[in-house]
C-alpha cells in the first residue's frame, strides 16, 4: 500500500501521512468488509480515496488543453523494458499535481475519464487532458534517460 500512496504524494513524508490515515480508516470500518473478493482489494480502494481526500486539500489546479483530440505517442518499448520501477515512480511523482492524480487513477486504477471527472471534481475535458499531458511529460522525461550514457541505452 506504500507503493500506492508514493504514488499519489510528492514525497516520502507524505506517502506515510496517507498511509497512516488509511490504516486508520481501514481498521475504523474493518466491520465494513463483505470478504467479496480479496482485502487488498478493499484496503487499495481506502487507500486510493484517502489520498485523493488529503491532496483534495491542497487545492490542485487543473489546467485543460485547447485541443483535446490530440494523442499521445507512444514510448518505446526498449526504453520502458530498461525502465526500473523506482525510476518510474519517481518519474510519476515528479508530474504536477493534477497529472500524476488523473495519470494514476486511469492508467494504474483503471477509472474512466467520467469517474475520474467525479472523484475530482472536475470536467471529463479536463481529465483527458491532464492524461494527455502526463503521458507526454513521462515520454519526455523516459526519452532524455534512454539518451544518458550508460543509462537504458
Amino acid at each position: 500500500m506504500m507503493t500506492v500512496c508514493r504514488r499519489y504524494s510528492r514525497d516520502q513524508k507524505e506517502a506515510e501521512d496517507i498511509l497512516q490515515e488509511s490504516f486508520i480508516r481501514v481498521f475504523a470500518n474493518i466491520g465494513q468488509y463483505r470478504f467479496e473478493g480479496p482485502p487488498e482489494a478493499w484496503i487499495r480502494r481506502i487507500v486510493v480515496h484517502t489520498a485523493l481526500k488529503i491532496i483534495r486539500k491542497q487545492r490542485i489546479h487543473f489546467a485543460d488543453l485547447d485541443n483535446h483530440s490530440e494523442e499521445a505517442q507512444l514510448i518505446s518499448s526498449e526504453a520502458l523494458t530498461n525502465l526500473g520501477a523506482e525510476e518510474l515512480l519517481r518519474l510519476i511523482a515528479a508530474l504536477p499535481d493534477g497529472y500524476r492524480l488523473v495519470f494514476n487513477l486511469h492508467v494504474i486504477e483503471g477509472y474512466d475519464h467520467g469517474e475520474i471527472a467525479t472523484l475530482l471534481n472536475i470536467d471529463t475535458a479536463t481529465s483527458r487532458s491532464q492524461l494527455l499531458k502526463a503521458r507526454r511529460r513521462l515520454q519526455t522525461q523516459i526519452e532524455k534517460l534512454s539518451k544518458i550514457p550508460g543509462k537504458y541505452a
